[in-house]
């Protein structure tokens, strides 16, 4: 005889006196909690994006490894809180420059620090000249070139063969 059991698309068989039965039965059992466990973290995901808890995804590109480089700056900004809105009013105008990926506010010797993409330096560099230092409340900005990304996002994004060969350069 062979005794079926059916769950959640999940089938079950034993066959009296067959090698592997019992292997075979703790796979399957094994498949229908993992389907189970999928499906409720399914129904997780669905809620935490109805309720603005996850805003959304995106693809993480290690662009030292494509042919056309973006160069990325980390600006920190100084700026005048307005008494109404504090930093938001500011922070809000900045979010709306397409070159501007991240604003985030900051303590200690600066207010905001904005992460910027742009096709080369200068780029930047103008960006900055002509586009933040010109807003209202911006008291100074100070522009850092990231060289190289090591990990972002939890993804190291760097081999150690080319960490050796950075180190003999």
């Amino acid at each position: 005889h062979a005794t079926k059991i059916c769950r959640t698309n999940a089938t079950i068989t034993q066959r009296p006196g067959t090698p592997g039965t019992w292997d075979n039965r703790k796979k399957s059992v094994r498949n229908t909690k993992r389907e189970r466990e999928e499906e409720e973290v399914e129904k997780e995901i669905a809620d935490y994006q109805q309720k603005g808890i996850i805003k959304g995804y995106k693809a993480l590109i290690n662009w030292e490894k494509v042919d056309h480089h973006k160069t990325t700056a980390l600006i920190e900004l100084k700026v005048q809180p307005k008494k109404e809105s504090g930093f938001d009013e500011i922070a809000k105008k900045i979010m709306q420059f397409s070159k501007v990926e991240s604003v985030y506010l900051m303590s200690g010797g600066f207010d905001l620090a904005v992460m910027v993409h742009g096709d080369s330096i200068q780029d930047i560099a103008m960006f900055v000249a002509k586009r933040l230092s010109p807003l209202d409340s911006v008291l100074s900005t100070a522009t850092h070139f990231i060289l190289t990304r090591y990990k972002e996002g939890d993804v190291i994004l760097t081999s150690p063969k080319e960490e050796d060969r950075r180190n003999l350069l």
